[in-house]
């Protein structure tokens, strides 16, 4: 998963993060294309070497890439091996090993920015937002956690209007079907053909389509029939108040 980080001006920086599910062979020169891939395709055609802002690749890794070290967290920088000069604001590559993470919950409040945040991605999932904000007061994951409660609560009232739609449809579909059987079958004959034309027919339709809105046993159909127009109309408005004050705003 690629993110890259807009560019704006020149203290802006270009951000990369990869989740990788295992480590391979060429794990390593793979890492180092893509950080200079992403450096040197910001210079297009007359821009000036200055306007190149810098870049920082997070590569998370549920695996183990160098066995012989103990750290999560390795971070990779042009440097000079023998004064150990940096080239600052330019390329740095960092990993974090996730087989190797084994902070617990208790240790958090002592625990580093890093440790927090790899918490806070691999166990976010197991908290209620307020008691996540208590545990991680940082500002950043804060802001995080809140961003993830308004994904969460806009992806499930997107699911419950799906789910009203869907059921609008199939209501419809099955009264529908239901009728022309009947008509098909000569089972609906005098005063029940006329009651079930123009405005009866049409309320009863929208009373059982607003009782499977709100999951409610369908009335029925003989016992709607039996109604005045004005009892339908009552009974209708009803279920519409019912509704409404159910839907999200």
């Amino acid at each position: 998963m690629r993110n890259s980080g807009q560019r704006l001006n020149r203290q802006s920086a270009e951000v990369n993060v990869e989740v990788q599910l295992t480590s391979y062979e060429g794990q390593v020169q793979r890492m180092v294309f893509y950080a200079c891939e992403l450096y040197a395709g910001q210079l297009k055609s007359g821009d000036e070497y200055q306007t190149v802002n810098p870049v920082y690749t997070i590569w998370l890794i549920n695996g183990i890439l160098w066995p012989d070290a103990a750290a999560v967290h390795h971070a990779f920088r042009l440097t000079d091996k023998d004064s150990g000069r940096v080239l600052d604001e330019t390329l740095e590559i960092h990993t974090l090993e996730l087989a190797r993470y084994n902070v617990t919950e208790s240790e958090l409040r002592s625990a580093s920015e890093v440790d927090c945040w790899l918490y806070w991605l691999l166990h976010a999932h197991e908290y209620e937002p307020e008691a996540l904000a208590d545990l991680l007061p940082q500002p950043a994951i804060r802001q995080a956690t809140d961003i993830l409660t308004r994904i969460a609560q806009m992806t499930e009232d997107k699911a419950m209007y799906d789910a009203r739609e869907k059921a609008l449809r199939d209501r419809k579909w099955e009264i529908a079907a239901r009728e022309r059987k009947a008509r098909q079958e000569g089972k609906i004959e005098g005063k029940i053909e006329g009651k079930i034309e123009g405005k009866i027919e049409g309320k009863i339709e929208s009373i059982q389509m607003l009782q499977g809105l709100l999951y409610m046993p369908l009335s029925d159909e003989q016992e709607l029939l039996a109604m005045s127009l004005e009892q339908l109309e009552t009974m209708r408005s009803d279920l519409q108040e019912k509704l409404r004050s159910r839907t999200p705003s």
